[in-house]
């Protein structure tokens, strides 16, 4: 639920009070439970969801080609070249039912994660009065934007467990109508990070169904689509009908095109949200350096470099195969780069993730640093650890044996 601010502030201190540690980000309290330790062995880290891939060829050139440009104020809903970029490439990979229109229908982002956190605040603002306390779906475990953007909008967040009964998606029957009325937006991540889960036509269908129903935003989070070792994801916005109401999608180069550091992603879906959504990006958000956009269409007009990162991933994840079969409960994802691995069995995930760093030098992130607890106490990511297959195929079959051996070691096998 949302804090107060007498809540965040200790009494009589007059200085606000540290978060609770949940509210924190992940990777500060994995640098926390680690810095006591020493890497037994020469550090490779799995903790960061950074791709490691070769930058694609044509970045240097087009960059060099626009370089003047850094010179000029970027406009808030991004260049014509790029938006036509970015509609023509998602029409054209999800099949939409109609070409979506670069003019009112695409928006830029300083990547997916500022556009996800702004949306919130922009939902909370669009849909019409709520019956209730304003609220905010999202998986759990999730994206940390999607809790820092439900705060900022002064909505209360609805943890909806994700675990492998139910296919590491939110189970939309266990929604109840009452919170469905009170429902500002709805986050939704496809391929689902960490568990790779993939949505099916079906579902989205479903999601899009109650959207409409109790007028609520869907903010589906894509920006794993490109990678896959089996069928390709689909998207919401296929399922959304001509004109993609209620709808926004949101794409990023991070992932597809293994640039992290270029921070261009954009927003696509139902235009009257996405007019409000550029009103409040306009006078609070980032801008995208024009350059960086014409890179960006570049990269939109190219499959070459992402099959290749396709193909990379693949040889990967077929050494997880070999080299975990099915130790930690290991399954192939359909989706994303993260592998989600039970090791309840080892300590807990805490202790897993100190045991893999003191005495292997695997760096992992514990699962209950990204979730939250329920209702009842549990916490869905508590007992497993994430592992993200960023680095090269050679340091990635030397940490996945390392994980095997240390595990076994510390249970005296």
């Amino acid at each position: 639920m949302a804090m107060t601010a007498s809540s965040r502030t200790a009494p009589g201190a007059g200085t606000p009070a540290a978060p609770p540690a949940n509210e924190r980000s992940p990777f500060a309290r994995l640098a926390d439970l680690l810095a006591p330790l020493t890497p037994g062995r020469p550090l490779i880290n799995l903790s960061l969801g950074e791709p490691q891939h070769p930058v694609p060829d044509f970045v240097g050139p087009v960059l060099a080609r626009h370089i003047n440009e850094f010179g000029r104020y970027p406009i808030a809903r991004g260049i014509a070249p790029f938006r036509e970029a970015a509609a023509a490439w998602a029409t054209r990979r999800f099949g939409l039912p109609r070409a979506l229109d670069p003019e009112t229908e695409v928006l830029v982002l300083n990547g997916s994660r500022e556009g996800l956190f702004f949306a919130a605040i922009a939902a909370a603002r669009y849909v019409a009065p709520r019956k209730g306390a304003p609220a905010i779906l999202m998986p759990n475990p999730f994206y940390p934007a999607y809790a820092a953007g439900t705060r900022a909008a002064g909505c209360e967040a609805v943890f909806l467990p994700t675990v492998r009964d139910n296919g590491f998606l939110p189970d939309l029957d266990a929604l109840d109508p009452a919170t469905l009325e009170r429902t500002v937006a709805f986050y939704l991540a496809s391929p689902a990070n960490p568990q790779g889960a993939v949505a099916s036509p079906a579902y989205f269908a479903r999601v899009k169904q109650l959207a409409d129903r109790y007028g609520f935003i869907v903010l589906s989070d894509e920006c794993y689509s490109e990678i896959y070792t089996r069928e390709a994801p689909g998207s919401l916005l296929a399922v959304a009908g001509n004109d993609f109401a209620n709808v926004v999608a949101f794409q990023s180069l991070s992932k597809r095109s293994n640039l992290p550091g270029l921070r261009v992603g954009f927003a696509a879906g139902d235009k009257n949200f996405l007019a409000r959504f550029h009103e409040l990006r306009n006078v609070a958000a980032p801008q995208v350096p024009v350059p960086l956009q014409h890179v960006a269409a570049a990269a939109y007009g190219d499959e070459a470099h992402v099959e290749e990162n396709r193909r990379l991933y693949g040889i990967k994840f077929d050494l997880a195969d070999q080299i975990l079969g099915s130790r930690f409960g290991y399954r192939r994802p359909a989706g994303g780069f993260c592998i989600w691995l039970d090791v309840s069995a080892y300590g807990g995930d805490e202790a897993a993730t100190v045991t893999l760093f003191r005495d292997g030098g695997v760096r992992v992130i514990p699962g209950s640093y990204l979730a939250r607890p329920q209702a009842d106490g549990s916490n869905p990511g508590a007992g497993y650890i994430r592992v993200a297959m960023v680095q090269d195929s050679g340091a990635t079959a030397e940490a996945l044996h390392r994980m095997v051996e240390v595990l076994n070691m510390s249970r005296g096998e």
